[in-house]
Formats: structure tokens, sequence, C-alpha cells
């Protein structure tokens, strides 16, 4: 077995980690993680690590790097270093390769420093998501988990869930969500985490599209399950937790399960910094920023007391890691949070905004009794997830039945074979489950509807109820196609708020990869979604007179186009759905709403901005189209369409209308460029969008839109000088 041992430390290197997935974990972290966790069961529970008692899991071990650290930490205790490899150390992994080195790793450490060889029988080979057997009350079955192993590592993972573990520590294993099913690194599903944090983090969230099945989060439900009445547990992981707003709901469960948690926030987020590029701020090279976690739990103490330190964001990695090879944690000068009512924790905002109407809620959009929905709109919904948009959305409705006639064959075959793998065909896990029950697409021609697929970009989608994997409220707020104006929302933590208005369905993609929701003014036929509980409100505060759901439609359309709100409660809206305030002046407010709702909607209509175009030919073949550019340039009030034609005369300000990361103007240009379809039949048999055929449709479209982006940007400057002041 030795030799063995010898030859896979022999093949294991860096480039051999990075293909499996291991992350190597800086000592300076791992020493870090270590001193912490012994000073904070110190502070506790009375006993250091060391001692015996206290039980240690890394759940993740990969080669062995956090127990091969708490050895070398645990130099110059003979005795105790002994009991405590034999008995109360222990590690899992799931990888056989990184397993094996692990072994190695740690026994070869041991014996380095006692003299003596002894095997570390505490390293199972298990998958620790499925290993449930000992979360108590939370345990369920394993899934066949032991079905194919040794009866050596069989007895070795019943002798650790027999185990009181003391503390958990680690580098939880992260992998990056799949693009559809068809993909071979499918995160695998964990029926019985799953269903913990859909009971527990996903059932407190406030968001609208909760996505906390990654890794990380299961990591962090197993082991707050694992860990029993009291302990420690250290993770370092991505630093979402800090602050995304999809996980308010762990942030208000792990305030609850805890009684005192410490973050060190490492920063490095280089997507959400734009003055951060590269990976030489990140502590692991990445793009992702990167925190360490410690949570306590005490039996005897009910409160919870949150410490938190912030690395500065553009200290450099080098710099981090030598904060933290320095840093003991019972020195750090941290700040003593105080969570927010909706579970926020740093960044929480102005506290006024809680005192204003709210907009919208999951508990008003849930009650069925008109009396009790307090909030201005009583429904809303996501915007349509076809999970499948170059298949069933297209510039061209004869190009898209095209598609709409082959994907319907294929869809039909998988029905009447039961086979639903293959990449001709995107699946989703909604459209297997439809195939392999036997559910049939009627091909309908009503199905065949106009979309808000990007702002100032209208689509054809088959809103098919079998190849659209969520409709986005189509029956309910747009039925048989009828139009409804809608305030299309994106809030979050990612990108600047935005609002734009609809008259038909919104895509729910339609301002980035993050969700965007809308607000209908109708439901169904025609009933009103302004609630009579608003309605009275707005009564209240101006009197009878200029009040109707029409105006305060409006109204609050105008008000989240104001760039002071927008300015002062800009971390209010990264966090939850606007509130809105009354100002003095509701009808001026109102009849700004109005008009910038019938610019927006009304978009293709308005009179085109006096642009100037520019034609310099230059010589090709024949039958050679100019290659499309679609770059503009807003210092010289600029667009280059291709090699033959500019479009001038533009005001430097149309840019200044945006909506999410792009202005209208270049969300115009981004939409008619030839991109590759990602989907391999796609690409193959239907990519037949071609700019030429589209150029002149485009150009007439881009001077309306720098007609809308100028008036616009000229009520929004408007706004900027109104008087606030309560009469």
């Amino acid at each position: 077995m030795k030799g063995l041992y010898e030859n896979f430390y022999k093949v294991y290197n860096a480039k051999a980690a990075d293909r499996l997935g291991v992350v190597y974990t800086p000592g300076e972290i791992v020493r870090f993680m270590i001193r912490s966790a012994d000073w904070l069961c110190e502070k506790h529970f009375g006993k250091n690590l060391i001692d015996s008692g206290v039980e240690i899991l890394d759940p993740a071990t990969g080669t062995g790097t956090f127990i091969v650290e708490l050895l070398e930490s645990f130099r110059g205790h003979p005795e105790k270093l002994r009991h405590k490899y034999k008995q109360e150390l222990h590690a899992n992994e799931v990888a056989i390769l990184p397993y094996y080195v692990a072994n190695l790793n740690i026994e070869a450490t041991y014996q380095a420093i006692t003299g003596q060889f002894a095997e570390f029988e505490n390293l199972c080979l298990v998958d620790t998501l499925d290993n449930v057997d000992a979360l108590g009350i939370h345990s369920g079955h394993q899934f066949d988990l032991l079905g194919s192993l040794s009866d050596e590592n069989i007895e070795r993972i019943k002798r650790q869930n027999r185990r009181k573990i003391s503390v958990i520590i680690g580098n939880p294993p992260y992998n990056a969500n799949q693009q559809n099913e068809n993909d071979n690194n499918k995160n695998r599903a964990y029926a019985h985490i799953d269903k913990r944090i859909k009971n527990t983090y996903v059932k407190a969230s406030t968001a609208q599209k909760t996505k906390l099945y990654d890794m990380y989060a299961r990591f962090y439900r197993w082991a707050s399950d694992r860990l029993g009445d009291e302990g420690v547990l250290a993770f370092v992981t991505n630093r979402s937790f800090i602050e995304s707003r999809t996980f308010d709901g762990f942030r208000k469960i792990v305030a609850e399960d805890f009684n005192e948690i410490w973050v060190i926030d490492l920063g490095g987020d280089v997507r959400a910094n734009p003055r951060l590029s590269g990976t030489k701020h990140n502590v692991f090279g990445i793009q992702t920023g990167v925190a360490v976690c410690f949570l306590v739990r005490r039996s005897a103490v009910k409160d919870c007391a949150i410490r938190y330190v912030r690395r500065p964001e553009e200290e450099r990695a080098e710099d981090k890691l030598r904060w933290l090879g320095g840093a003991n944690l019972k020195d750090l000068q941290t700040t003593l949070i105080k969570p927010s009512k909706m579970n926020v924790w740093v960044n929480q905002g102005d506290e006024h905004f809680a005192t204003f109407l709210p907009i919208a809620s999951k508990e008003v959009r849930a009650s069925e009794i008109d009396g009790q929905k307090e909030a201005i709109f009583g429904d809303f919904s996501l915007g349509a997830s076809t999970n499948r948009d170059e298949w069933v959305v297209d510039i061209n409705k004869n190009s898209l039945i095209k598609k709409i006639v082959s994907l319907s064959r294929l869809y039909r075959d998988a029905r009447k074979t039961k086979v639903t793998t293959g990449l001709e065909l995107k699946w989703s896990s909604s459209l297997k489950t439809k195939a392999l029950s036997g559910r049939k697409d009627n091909f309908l021609k009503s199905n065949f509807i106009k979309t808000l697929y990007r702002p100032f970009t209208r689509r054809w989608l088959y809103d098919s109820n079998v190849f659209v994997d969520r409709r986005g409220g189509t029956e309910r707020f747009f039925p048989l196609g009828k139009k409804n104006p809608s305030l299309v929302l994106l809030y979050g933590d990612r990108q600047p708020f935005s609002v734009l208005g609809s008259a038909i369905l919104p895509n729910l993609n339609v301002y980035s990869a993050d969700p965007a929701l809308y607000l209908p003014k109708w439901s169904g036929e025609r009933i009103d979604n302004i609630t009579d509980w608003a309605l009275n409100k707005f009564i209240a505060e101006y009197g009878k007179k200029p009040i109707s759901k029409d105006a305060i439609f409006h109204y609050v359309y105008a008000v989240l186009h104001d760039p002071l709100y927008r300015e002062t409660y800009a971390l209010n809206l990264k966090r939850e759905f606007p509130r809105i305030p009354f100002y003095p002046d509701f009808a001026r407010w109102a009849a700004w709403g109005e008009a910038l709702m019938a610019l927006h909607i009304g978009y293709e209509d308005v009179e085109p901005w006096p642009v100037e175009r520019i034609e310099t030919p230059q010589t090709r073949a024949k039958a050679t189209q100019p290659k499309p550019i679609l770059k503009s340039y807003p210092d010289k009030g600029v667009v280059v369409i291709d090699a033959d034609t500019q479009i001038t005369g533009i005001p430097k300000h149309a840019w200044d209308y945006r909506l999410g990361n792009r202005s209208a103007i270049d969300w115009v240009l981004d939409q008619h460029k030839e991109k590759k379809p990602r989907d391999p039949t796609i690409a193959a048999k239907f990519n037949t969008y071609r700019f030429a055929d589209y150029k002149e449709q485009m150009i007439t479209l881009l001077a309306k839109v720098v007609r809308v982006s100028i008036e616009t940007v000229a009520i929004t400057t408007a706004m900027k000088t109104t008087d606030r002041t309560p009469p």
C-alpha cells in the first residue's frame, strides 16, 4: 500500500488538482482558521482543539491540507496528539485520487512529527452531503451510499457518524451551475439537504428567484445540522452570503441557529467592482469574492452577536495573505452588526425607506382577501423564462415557425421513445418531465406572440406551455395576447436599479442574467391591479380630486425614474422591492409618469430624431455586404453602423438614458449584432440572421430610440430640481 501512495504522490501535481477541481487553500488562510477556531473553543467552551473531547471534522478534505495543518499545530503535545490522531480527527473526501493523496499527506506529517508511522483510520471515502445518517432529527435515507464501498470504509463512516462533532472546519467544494440538462458536469441533486435548504434558507427568503442550492449553501446546511447543540463551524467560501439578496433567508436562519458569527470579508469580487481587474486582488486567484466565516453555537445563549471585518477592496492578494498570516481573531477591530428587518448585514441603506408604501410583496400576492392586500400592486410576476430562447424566440416570425416545426418533431420523437438525452435539442428538467409523461404540444397560431426581449427590442415568442419552462404569468396578465401596460423592474445587488414600461410580456432576462419582474396595470380581464388599500392611502394624503388608480400607476412609474430617489435609496433597491414616497404635487409626477410610459411603450411610433446619415462606400466584391460594426461613440455623438454607414448628430446626453448596464442606444445596437448561436442545432440549421437584412429597419429604430432617450432625460432632469418638501 505504501508503494501505491508513493506512486500517487509522484503523479499528483497542480495540473492534476485543477483537472479534479481540488482547490488549494493558501496556508495563511488555513492556519488563521485553525488559530481562530482554537480561540473560539477556549473562549466559549473552556477547551482547545487539542484537548480530549473536542472532535474535529473536515467534510471536504481534498488533499488533507486542514488536517495536516492541525497536526502541525499540535506539535509539542505527543500524548494528546496521539489520542487526537487516533480518535478525534475526522475527514471526508469523495474523489479517489485526492483521497489517496490526503491519506499519504496526513500519515507522512504524523510520522514526521512523532517519528512513528500510524495509519490514519478516520479518513472516509464518502460524499459528505449524502451522509445524512448523523444529522439527528434531520437524518434520512442515505440513497445506497454504502453499497459500493469496502467494509473497512463503511465501518469508518459509521464510526464517524456515532461521534459528537465539536468543530467542523474546511473549504467546501464548489461546482459552477451547469448551463443545461445536456451538460455532463451537472451539479447533482442532494434530496435530503436540498429539502432542508428549501424548508429553511429558501422559505425565509424574500428573493423572487432563489438559487441557494450551490455547494456552499449545501455544506453550510449540512454542517449546521451535523454540529449538534454546541460547537464551532469554520468555512472559507465565496462572499455571496454576506450581502447577496439571494442569501437573505440564509442570513436570517444562521442568526437564529448560532449565537456568535464572525465574518472576515476578504473581498476580491471582480465582477461586482469595476475598479478591480484580473485576479490579483483575490486570495484564491479567482474572480469571485472570498470570505472566512466562523459560527459558534452555545446551548445556554439565546441572542446572536455578528462581528464583521472587511479588508480594503483594492488590497492585493499577497497583502491580504500576509495580514492573515499574523492576524488573531481576538485582536481584530470588528464592527458589531445589527441585521435590518430585511436581514441585511452590511450596506443597509436608508432607514427612512421603510416608511414608504410597499410597491408589492409575496405575501400580498398570495392573499385572496382584498382588505389584506397592503401594497400598491396586488399581483406581479417574473418575466417569461423559456430556458431555450434560441429555439422559441426570433426576430422573424417565419424563421421562428421553421424552428418550432423542427423542435416539435424532435420533441415528438423523444416523447415516443422516452429518450431525453443528446445535444440536438436543449433539454431542461421540466421539458424532460413533460416528454416522459407523454405531454403533447398543440401547434397553435395564437401561441406566436410579441415579447419584450430586451429594452426597446421586441421579438416573436412561441408561447407554448410545453416548450416555455415558465411562462411568466401570460394567462393571468396577457390573455390571448392582449396588451397590458406594466412596470418591468430590475432590482438586485449586481446591476443598477432599472424600470421600463411594456404593454407586452417581458422576458425574464430582459436586462441581464438577473431576473426581471413586472407589475401589470390590470389582472385578468382588465381588473385593476392597483389595490383599494393603495387608493385609500393616496386619497388620505392628497384628497380625492386628482387621485385615480390610473394616476397612481403613472405616479409610481415617475417616482421610479426620479434620479434623486434612485441615488438616495440605491442600497435599499439592491435588497427589496421598491417603496414609494408621497411627493408634493401628485398631479405633476403622475403627468411625468404618463408621458414616460407613452414614450417607452410607444417607442416605435415616435417621430425619429433628425440624425444625419453619412455613407462612405468601401471597395468590395459585388455580392459582399459591408461588415457590421454597430458601435457607439457618445463623446462624438456618432454610431458606426457598418463599414459603409455612420449616423451622426446624436446629442451626447442621449446616452445618459440607461437600463441596466447599457444605454438605450447601445441596447438597440447590441440586439442587432450577428452572434453565433450557442445551441449547436440552431447554429448548424437555423443561423439565418444577417444584419444586412435589417439594416434600414435598425437605423429607423435607432433614430426613434434617440428621440425617446432625449425626451426621457429631459423629464428626469426636470425631476432633479423639483421641490420635495412636504406642504
